[in-house]
């Protein structure tokens, strides 16, 4: 479970979050939408750790996020940012081994190393794991980096739109992967994300946000209606039921 509780935070006289507070039960995918500028990419930081919020607090699983040594910290939650940056010759093996860290301190032990195998093979690149990560397409290299955090193995996933630069075939595969990983590893799966049909087809519940307030968390059907998106976005959006689920028309 992630508890986030009164949390600010500002960047000179901008507020980018206020007074930000939600609780995310074990399990299942949350999808963080909103317009750029929402506060989605900061609240993300703030939950992994990597800023630090002027106002409130984070705990996972009852734990505070920042008071809780990093070892134990990372054997509950990974974040994977926009910007890996990371060098790219390392190998898809290699860079999967990074997430075992926690556990190993760098030296990979036969569990350490079977664990990585089987990320590997759990994002179905079994067939390229030897290959350098820039000889690799962009949907190939961000099953490689998802694969690195499950590696990790932590009850939590925090992901700052893993769909960027992606096609419509690798984001699609990207979603239903990390659907995937919720369902049947169980994990609590939490994707900043632009394409709210995305959110819509695979999300258990959608977090709005706008000018870094919260505006709602419900489940998709709740969420994917005219008068909710108008809002979340200052627009109108026609909403239509395909095959049961909620998808918005905002192309014209």
């Amino acid at each position: 479970m992630i508890k986030v509780a009164n949390v600010s935070k500002s960047y000179g006289t901008t507020r980018v979050l206020d007074d930000v507070s939600l609780s995310l039960p074990k399990g299942g995918l949350t999808a963080l939408i909103g317009p750029n500028g929402a506060g989605k990419s900061t609240l993300l930081s703030i939950m992994a750790r990597l800023l630090s919020p002027d106002a409130g607090t984070v705990h996972v699983d009852g734990l505070d996020v920042f008071a809780t040594p990093g070892a134990v910290l990372a054997r509950r939650l990974a974040i994977l940012k926009q910007n890996n940056q990371i060098t790219p010759r390392l190998t898809v093996a290699e860079l999967v081994a990074f997430g075992r860290f926690p556990y190993s301190r760098g030296r990979l032990t036969r569990e350490d190393a079977e664990r990585v195998s089987d990320a590997i093979a759990y994002v179905d690149l079994s067939a390229v794991q030897d290959r350098l990560i820039d000889e690799l397409s962009g949907g190939q290299r961000q099953r490689a980096f998802i694969a690195m955090v499950l590696a990790q193995d932590p009850a939590c996933l925090l992901l700052d739109e893993p769909l960027n630069n992606l096609d419509m075939k690798h984001a699609a595969a990207i979603m239903r992967l990390l659907r995937r990983a919720a369902d049947d590893l169980g994990k609590t799966v939490v994707v900043v994300i632009h394409d709210i049909n995305f959110a819509s087809c695979h999300a258990d519940r959608i977090v709005a946000m706008k000018e870094g307030r919260l505006i709602l968390q419900e489940a998709p059907a709740a969420v994917m209606r005219p008068e909710v998106l108008r809002a979340v976005y200052d627009m109108d959006i026609a909403v239509h039921e395909i095959a049961g689920t909620r998808l918005a028309a905002y192309y014209r």
